[in-house]
């Protein structure tokens, strides 16, 4: 009997010693950190400043201008992946032939590194060459290259289009999955009752898409706020382009400030963390569908 209570210990004990030196050791080293001066440019000049490196991120201009351009990308990332997601997933709902083939084919962007979805979508909207412009040029709409990236606001689109085209196969099939479990007999309901195709979509179908669309919606928000890869193969390091994540990047590895950088660091983590629990919540949600 004992053995048997000490196996179950025994056995999680290598995951329990990997989360806590690669996990719960960075966390607290880099608590500790963001309550220290500590510039590697001044190795000797460290002392204890308490909360300072959180006022003074909480004070900055940067801060909140990289956090700004981290908000704008996670809502249009949202709004696409919810959209674009609900159709792809009726679209393949649908039985055809094609399906297995559509269905690879939709996975696809998600199988893609995101460095490499950034340089391919920089080609296609980039200013002097790219496939957008030519295009464009072409069909004799523009006469001169529009500068998709010198403006901050067609900047943070163009990101937001990038990982939200990530993101959509992971969309698509969570929906998609969803709407297989619905059982026919409620749209067999549906159809007595009178219901034509759009309302059993709205009056069936979404109600019970719910918790799907949760799950998300809380996915794709916590995948764009800590976009990183595509706004560096974008835009690079620009301050027009900067999010929250390469502020935080620059701060520690750029200017060496591992204070204000791993300060930086703990109110990223917030964000995401809460993020994240909303995520862990929405997938514990069940549905009865009957």
């Amino acid at each position: 009997m004992k053995k048997n209570k000490v196996l179950p210990y025994i056995l999680i004990l290598p995951a329990v010693v990997i989360m806590a030196v690669f996990v719960l050791y960075p966390i607290i080293v880099t608590f500790f950190y963001s309550l220290r001066k500590m510039k590697l440019t001044a190795p000797k000049d460290t002392a204890f400043i308490g909360f300072d490196n959180y006022i003074y991120t909480l004070k900055s201009f940067d801060f909140w201008y990289s956090l700004q351009n981290s908000i704008i990308i996670m809502i249009i990332v949202v709004i696409i992946c919810v959209l674009l997601g609900l159709l792809f997933a009726s679209i393949l709902n649908f039985e055809s032939r094609l399906k297995n083939i559509l269905m690879a084919i939709a996975v696809i962007p998600w199988a893609l590194p995101p460095v490499v979805n950034g340089i391919l979508w920089k080609w296609i909207f980039y200013p002097g060459y790219g496939f957008l412009n030519k295009i464009l040029y072409n069909l004799n709409i523009i006469d001169e290259p529009i500068q998709y990236l010198s403006n901050r606001y067609s900047l943070m689109l163009i990101i937001a289009i990038v990982v939200a085209w990530r993101n959509i196969p992971f969309c698509s099939i969570v929906l998609l999955s969803s709407m297989r479990a619905i059982p026919d007999v409620l749209y067999d309901a549906a159809s007595i009752d009178g219901a034509n195709k759009f309302q059993m979509f709205t009056r069936v179908t979404l109600p019970l898409l719910v918790p799907a669309l949760g799950i998300i919606i809380t996915f794709t928000s916590i995948s764009a706020i800590n976009v990183f890869d595509e706004v560096i193969t974008i835009s690079g390091y620009s301050n027009l382009g900067k999010t929250i994540l390469l502020e935080d990047y620059m701060t520690t590895f750029s200017f060496l400030d591992f204070g204000r950088g791993s300060a930086l660091t703990y109110l990223v983590m917030i964000v995401s963390g809460t993020l994240g629990i909303l995520y862990i919540k929405s997938m514990s949600k069940k549905i009865d569908y009957l």
